[in-house]
Order: C-alpha cells, then structure tokens, then sequence
C-alpha cells in the first residue's frame, strides 16, 4: 500500500499532524508577547491613543486566537489601563463593551477586566461618569453567570448612589433586581448582607410587605457557621466561593442587623411578641451577655415587650407562648441586677388585681425613662396598650375566681367606669380569651362557659359513680368493724 493511499488510518494521521501544527503556529512566547504590549502602552504615553489602541487590540486578537488567558489577559487589561490614564471615558467604555462581544473572547477575560474597569469608577470625577461607567458594565455583564456577582456589586454601588442622592424609591427598585440568593459562587456573608440592604431600602421606602418577601429568604439557622461558607470551598452548586467584598460584616454582625430590621417590620404591624423575640434572639447572641452595656438595655426592652404581648391567643402566638417567654426571661441570671424589670413580670404572672394608680406610680418613671419603646412614632399607642395589658390582665384574674359578679363591683376591680368595665370585657369575649355574658338590666356578669346537657349528664354521673364509691367503701368499713368486735349488724333487740 503506498503512503499516498486513501485510508481510514491516513485521515487520522493527517488529521493530528494538522493539530499539532496549529497547536505549534498558536502557541505565543509570552515575554515577548508582554514586550509588544509594552511597546504599544508607550505609544499612548507619547500622546498617541489611536495608534496605541489599534495595536493592542491586534495583539488581543493574536492571544484570542491562539485561546492563552494570560497573553489576553494582559492585552486586554493594557486597552483599559491606556483609556483610563487618558481620561478618555467614552473610548474605555467603548472598547470594554468591544473587547466582550469580540468572538470567542474568553470568560476568565470577560471577569478580569471587567474588574479592572470596577476599580476604576471610585476615581471618576464625577458621578455621572460613574453612574455611565456602571450602566455600560452592567450591559456588558447582563445574561453572563461568570459574571453575576461583578453585576451585583455594581448594582449595589448604583444604589449606594441612588439613596445619596434622596431617591430611596430608586434605589429599592435597583437593588431589587438582584436574587444573589441562587448566586452559587457568592460567599455566604455577602449573600445576606445583599439581602439585609434590599429588606432596609424596602423599610425605608414603606414597602413592608416586600421587606417581608425579601426576609424570608434568609433563616435564622443561616446564622450559624457550617461547612462549606468559607472562601475556597465548594459551594452546593460545584463552584469554588469566592471571597466576600470588601467591607461586608461579620456573621455574628449581619445577625444582630437582620434582627434590627426584623424589629423595624414588626414595629410598624404593632407585633410585640414578635419584637420580644427579636430582642430575645440578639440578647442570647455570642459576645452581647459579656457587656453589661449591651444586654442591660437589651433585657430591659424584652420585658417591656413581653409584658405589651396580649397574653391571650393570637394570631402571633398561644397564651402558652407568652407566658414561658416571661418565665423564661425571668429566669435569667442577670435579672439579679434588674429588680424593678423582674418585679414587672411577676406583676403580670401572679393572679392578683392590678391597681393601675399603684402600677403607674411603681413604673412610671422607668416608663419615662425607656424613651426607645414608649416615645417616638409609637410611643403614645404603646402608653395607652401598657394601661389596656394591665386591664387584661385585671380582667382574667377576675375570670378566675368569680362566676358571677355586678358590672359596678367589676368596674371599682378595673378601676373603670362601668361602660369601658364592659367594652373591655366585650373585647375579650370577641378574642376568646373568656367566656361571659352581660345582663344590663340586672347589671350582673355571668362569667364562665355555659354547660351543655351532655356535659351536666356526664358530671351528674361522675358525681353519682363518686358516692356510690364511698358508700361501698363504709359498708366495707362497718362491716370491718362489726366481725371484730363480734357486733350482730340489722339484728333485733
């Protein structure tokens, strides 16, 4: 067979031997591909831009071809250097949206020197050219994976801009355009601090039920350090985390600032359980119970909130979980130092009237004194929900111990007239908290459920199975008695 025969074998030699061809005709010499670069880079510094551009984007095309990141890289990264030391701002955002859409450009490019131009903005003049600089990046990184965390700390920086300059609206809407939670490759502290400035400009902007939306995607579990948050780790998607930006908090911080929003939200809705337990939350966090100035404030904020919780149920919570929040916080060793705080949960756990005159003398002072629950937007509705709790209270115990009482003796118990004695119980009533009906022409106050036959049957037969128990048990008894000391039982005389 000669060696010019047409051959399956032939065609697979000929075939590598023109790989390995093209391999050694792509392949560059990297030193002197960096001295080209040099030489081009000094015709700019000569005052020659144009002449500058046209040949290193020759020598970007020469290490695109030949597919070598670092000979790319180090093209690429000379266009922008040349553009930004001219201060030419149209032909550096001219040649990054070139040098991106150029075929075959190759990702680890794509990144670095989109990058390289982010380092660029917090230099610029002014903030137009860098709001200019960011949206020509964004359009760049736009429908890029490899790129979706540069895209998400522009978007950041737009915001940033944006609430500067007064419009929090604007800067809500842009940074919601972000969900960094499917973001596999972002570090996990950056992710939340993401989220925590979407939720804050949503607060600002009085859009709650958003802030809410935007919330729940963080847990609380998200809090604790787990396998795989550190930089370098794979990451549940296959990628390797990258390091967090500059700037962003610990998670021990973004914890006690999620739960600062968190209380922002349930302030608005009145939700004081709900606060309580944001306050519980940061006073149980690492590092807060070793400064007596963190926690004292922070405890003392717990037991007001438990105390404004209705301790009846609600769609919050059960009654159950407002009474062992209070246990709770009672029970915690540093309510040693806060005597007047723990009388104020035993005020409200024992089962004794509550004289509003007595309890306004007692707390009044500290009331004046915790400006952050009681003064402010809030601080009047929170007054008036502090004498409503007391009432409530009042009003329970009352359900304890009568089954029947007159509106004018519980309205001297409630310290009320007898019209709000009966609004108040009315409210009640509504919530389920007891069960009691008026007679206004009596002027009496049956309290308690009304019994159903079925239940009057059942007691009557217990009470009956009850008795004839204690009728077998003496006759036992007597008969007992009667064998001992030889005594006749019924016998005549």
């Amino acid at each position: 067979m000669s060696v010019g025969e047409f051959t399956v074998s032939n065609i697979h030699m000929d075939e590598d031997k023109r790989e390995e061809e093209k391999q050694k005709d792509s392949s560059l010499d990297i030193d002197n591909f960096k001295a080209d670069v040099a030489a081009a880079v000094q015709l700019a510094e000569q005052g020659d831009l144009t002449r500058s551009l046209e040949g290193l984007l020759n020598l970007e095309k020469q290490a695109r071809v030949a597919e070598d990141v670092t000979a790319s890289k180090a093209a690429c990264s000379a266009v922008l250097e040349v553009c930004h030391k001219a201060k030419d701002l149209k032909q550096l955002e001219e040649h990054i949206v070139l040098l991106a859409k150029r075929r075959g450009q190759l990702k680890q490019v794509i990144q670095a020197f989109v990058r390289q131009a982010m380092a660029y903005i917090d230099g610029l003049p002014d903030k137009e050219s860098q709001v200019s600089l960011i949206k020509t990046l964004q359009t760049v990184t736009e429908g890029k994976i490899f790129v979706e965390i540069e895209r998400a700390r522009l978007t950041r920086k737009l915001a940033a801009m944006r609430e500067a300059e007064g419009n929090i609206a604007e800067a809500a809407d842009t940074l919601q355009e972000v969900a960094v939670e499917t973001f596999g490759a972002m570090a996990k502290t950056e992710k939340i601090a993401y989220i925590l400035e979407q939720v804050r400009l949503c607060l600002a902007k009085r859009d709650f039920i958003r802030a809410q939306i935007l919330a729940r995607k963080i847990s609380p579990r998200a809090f604790q350090k787990q396998q795989g948050d550190s930089t370098g780790e794979i990451g549940i998607e296959g990628t390797a985390i990258e390091e967090a930006d500059a700037g962003i908090p610990s998670l021990g911080e973004l914890k006690l600032r999620y739960y600062q929003l968190m209380i922002t939200y349930h302030q608005h809705y009145h939700s004081y359980l709900e606060i309580c337990r944001c306050y519980k939350a940061i006073y149980e966090s690492e590092g807060v119970q070793d400064d007596p100035a963190v926690w004292g404030p922070v405890l003392k904020k717990i037991c007001w909130y438990a105390v404004l919780a209705p301790k009846y149920s609600t769609d919050e919570g059960s009654s159950s979980d407002v009474t062992t929040l209070i246990t709770t916080t009672a029970g915690y060793k540093q309510m040693g130092d806060l005597p007047l705080h723990k009388q104020l949960l035993s005020t409200f756990t024992n089962p004794e009237i509550v004289r509003w005159g007595l309890f306004e003398a007692q707390f009044g002072p500290e009331v004046a004194a915790e400006s952050d629950v009681f003064s402010g937007e809030y601080g009047e509705k929170r007054q008036a929900d502090l004498k409503l709790r007391v009432t409530e209270h009042n009003l329970l115990t009352v359900a304890k111990y009568y089954t029947r009482i007159t509106t004018a003796r519980l309205a001297e118990l409630l310290d009320l007239t007898p019209d709000q004695a009966e609004k108040q119980l009315a409210e009640l009533v509504v919530a389920k908290a007891v069960c009691a009906k008026v007679d206004r022409p009596a002027g009496v106050v049956v309290i308690g459920k009304p019994q159903q036959p079925e239940d009057t049957l059942n007691a009557w037969s217990a009470n009956i199975g009850k008795l004839l128990n204690l009728v077998e048990k003496a006759t036992q008894q007597i008969q007992k008695e009667a064998m001992v000391h030889k005594v006749q039982l019924g016998g005549a005389a």
